[in-house]
Parts: structure tokens; C-alpha cells; sequence
């Protein structure tokens, strides 16, 4: 709920950073990292769509989006990070709802955006640039790796865009070769090492397929040992955040996903709740260890950016994602782990509603799932043999990392192991 009602404080008119103070404006890093789960939250194409107009009618002369929109005069523009919001929101979208409509009016924006990019790089190498790793703890990533990551992200997506289009996506693949060639080059060390070594820097480097299957593995348990000598505490902000627990289950780390959401000494999301949030803050300790307040002058206690962790929640406790973009295809992959033995969450598709249920009780794992009409899903179930899972008629696919793997249709089906 505490997501929730931090959606619902923000989403009026455009998605502001925070309903206090005198900031009541719409920030593109939150929303860049927030909207993944916004669209689980409420359903946000519409008021989203009608935003990034706005964001594109701002567009500066030369490329850059701005860093608030509608803009107001004296912010910036062209922050990494920030500015991205302008391809990742329209590409959230779509895995969400599955309109290409979204794609096709941001599809001109988004390639000024890139020639931005483009004229602001040295060698595929964006400069120190933007607010950085926004609120982080005492753990500052380079900016100009945040910002050569960022640059690739948008590649990236903006080639994946042009093959849903059915436009040629060839160059713009190629220029992310580029800038993933020169991240390498200029920030990753033989031994897998990424420049700054905090956690968001390796966090962005896993999540944005920076990095070599070699250095993949290292950089994974690297992050992992930044957050062990912490005592299994993140230092992440708000752009490591978002992408932090999926890039630990990605990497075979869910116990250490689990273990930071449920973490309840600071900094973590349990240590809000424990004193009484009912949103999210603006920082991980708007209220100190102490009990005293932060500067009143920036300390918002609704702030949605750290609510960015209920797109992982989503996917990966209630183990709803989706297999195809809207949905029409279901990925049901539920996760236990943490000690949690039981979650129920549902999703409102454009064919109806996805729910799932599942239990843990006297060593027995049991699973219900419920798709609407028009869908189908795989349903990963954890289980040494697919002869170990009761079913109400699934089709057995295949074994895949330590799962037997069912194909279903719309209606109720359950398991058991």
C-alpha cells in the first residue's frame, strides 16, 4: 500500500516527484525508473501517453529532454538518467499494455534524442553529467559511468523499438556495440571490476548487458560483496535501486534479493515502515537513526522513486511478468524464499485479470493460477522432477533451472510439490 498511495499522491495532472514543498513538478528520472510499476500499480497508459507529450513538446532545440515536464525555467536538460525517460517510459508502456501506438508517436523524439547523445559524447563516452545516483549512501558512482550506461540503455531500447516498428534497427544496434565496446574499454578492468566499484555502478552494468558473460559473473559476485560488507544493506539511489533486486535474481541471487527487501535497519524499506511511513520518502532516512528529521529544506515522506522495487515484487513474489508485451502471453514465476510462505497478487491486463496464490506450509508448495480468456502462460513451479508436481491438467513443457515448466490456458489451475 505504501506504493500505492504514493502513486496516487503524485499521479495528478503529471507524474510529480513529490506532492510537498514547492517541487510539485514532473520529474523525469522518478518517472524514468518508476514506471514499470506504475503500470502494475494502476492502469497508466493514458495518463502516461498524455505526459510524454509534454516531455516531447519541451524538447529542447538540439535534442535534449528536459529534466522536468512540462518544463519550468531555470532546470536543466539532457541529464543522464533523467532525460532517458523519454524512451523508457514509452518502452515500459508497451511491455505493459502492448500498444505500439506510444512507440510510434515518441519514435522522432526518440532519435533527436540519440543525435543529443550523439553531439554530447567523446569515442561513445558520455561526460560527468546530470544528478548522478540521486540520494545514494555515501556511495557516489562516476558520473560519467552513469552516463555512458545510460546512453547505451537508450541505444539499446531505440533499436528494439525500431524492430517492433518494423523499422531497420541494424544502426542503432550497432551504435550500442559501440558505446557497450567503449564502457568496457574505458571503466571495466581485466578482472571484471567497474569503475567507482559501488554497488549501482555494477548494478547498471549487469542490467544494461554492459559486460562481457565472464565479467558478468564476476561483476555479479562483486555486488553481492559490496553488499555483504554493508551487513546486507544497500547503498544504491535512485537509479541503482530500481534495477538492484532484479539484478540479483537475474544473476542467481534471490536469497540476497530477499534479504534486503526485508531488511529492517537503515537503510531499507523496512526501516521507513518501522517508523511509521505510509509512502515512500525521499530519502533513505528522512527520519534518522536518531530520530531526528533530515533538511527540512529537500525531505519529502512521499516520494515514489524507492516504490520502483514493486515492479520486482510483482514479477518476482506474485511471479506475474509478462511473456509478450500486454500481456496476452503470461510468465508465472513465483520465488519463495526470505522465510515469506505465502503471497497472492493480481495484475488487470487488457484481456482480464492475471492472479496468482501460492502457499508454503509443512514443506508442501502449493500454487493457484488464474488467467483470463484470450491468454496463456508458462508456470515455472519449483521442483526437482515434473513427476513431484500434482497439476489440474497443465501441459508439462520441460525442466529449466531447478522448475518444471507448464503450458495453460485461461481458467483456475493449481499445483502442488
Amino acid at each position: 500500500m505504501h506504493i500505492t498511495w504514493g502513486q496516487r499522491g503524485n499521479f495528478l495532472s503529471v507524474p510529480t516527484d513529490t506532492p510537498a514543498r514547492d517541487e510539485r513538478l514532473g520529474w523525469t528520472g522518478d518517472i524514468n525508473v518508476f514506471a514499470p510499476t506504475a503500470a502494475y500499480v494502476m492502469e497508466s497508459a493514458r495518463f502516461l501517453s498524455k505526459w510524454l507529450w509534454d516531455l516531447q513538446d519541451d524538447q529542447t532545440a538540439d535534442g535534449a529532454f528536459t529534466d522536468v515536464a512540462p518544463q519550468v525555467g531555470g532546470l536543466g536538460a539532457g541529464s543522464a538518467g533523467w532525460g532517458d525517460a523519454g524512451v523508457t517510459v514509452p518502452w515500459a508502456l508497451y511491455q505493459a499494455y502492448g500498444d505500439t501506438r506510444v512507440l510510434e508517436r515518441s519514435w522522432p523524439s526518440m532519435l533527436t534524442w540519440l543525435d543529443y547523445l550523439d553531439a554530447h559524447s567523446t569515442g561513445r563516452l558520455r561526460p560527468a553529467t546530470g544528478y548522478g545516483d540521486w540520494l545514494n549512501i555515501q556511495d557516489d558512482t562516476p558520473k560519467d559511468v552513469i552516463a555512458t550506461a545510460y546512453y547505451a540503455h537508450s541505444a539499446d531500447l531505440v533499436a528494439r523499438i525500431a524492430d517492433v516498428l518494423g523499422k531497420d534497427p541494424a544502426p542503432y544496434t550497432a551504435l550500442f556495440g559501440e558505446i557497450r565496446d567503449a564502457f568496457r574499454t574505458a571503466y571495466v578492468t581485466g578482472g571484471g571490476r567497474v569503475k567507482g566499484d559501488t554497488q549501482t555502478a555494477y548494478v547498471l552494468a549487469l542490467s544494461m548487458d554492459l559486460l562481457s558473460e565472464q565479467e558478468r559473473t564476476t561483476a555479479a559476485d562483486r555486488l553481492v560483496a559490496l553488499i555483504e560488507a554493508k551487513d546486507w544493506h544497500l547503498s544504491t539511489g535512485f537509479l541503482g535501486t530500481p534495477r538492484l533486486l532484479p539484478v540479483l535474481t537475474e544473476t542467481g541471487h534471490t536469497d540476497v534479493a530477499y534479504r534486503l527487501l526485508l531488511q529492517r535497519t537503515f537503510p531499507s524499506w523496512g526501516y521507513q515502515i518501522d517508523r511509521g511511513a505510509t509512502t515512500m520518502w525521499e530519502r533513505w532516512d528522512s527520519i534518522r537513526p536518531d530520530g531526528s528529521f533530515q533538511d527540512a529544506g529537500m525531505n519529502s515522506f512521499n516520494h515514489y522513486a524507492y516504490g520502483s522495487v514493486g515492479e520486482w515484487m510483482y514479477a518476482h513474489i506474485t511471479g506475474i511478468a509478462p511473456a509478450e508485451p500486454g500481456f496476452r502471453k503470461v510468465t508465472v514465476r513465483p520465488r519463495p524464499g526470505g522465510g515469506v510462505t505465502r503471497a497472492r497478487g493480481a495484475f488487470q491486463t487488457r484481456y482480464g485479470t492475471v492472479a496468482t496464490r501460492w502457499t508454503v506450509e509443512r514443506g508442501r508448495f502449493r500454487l493457484a493460477v488464474s488467467l483470463p480468456v484470450n491468454t496463456t502462460a508458462e508456470v515455472w513451479v519449483p521442483a526437482g522432477t515434473a513427476g513431484a508436481v500434482t497439476h489440474s491438467g497443465a501441459r508439462h513443457l520441460r525442466m529449466e533451472d531447478g522448475c518444471a515448466v507448464f503450458a495453460v490456458g485461461s481458467g483456475d489451475h493449481h499445483f502442488t510439490v
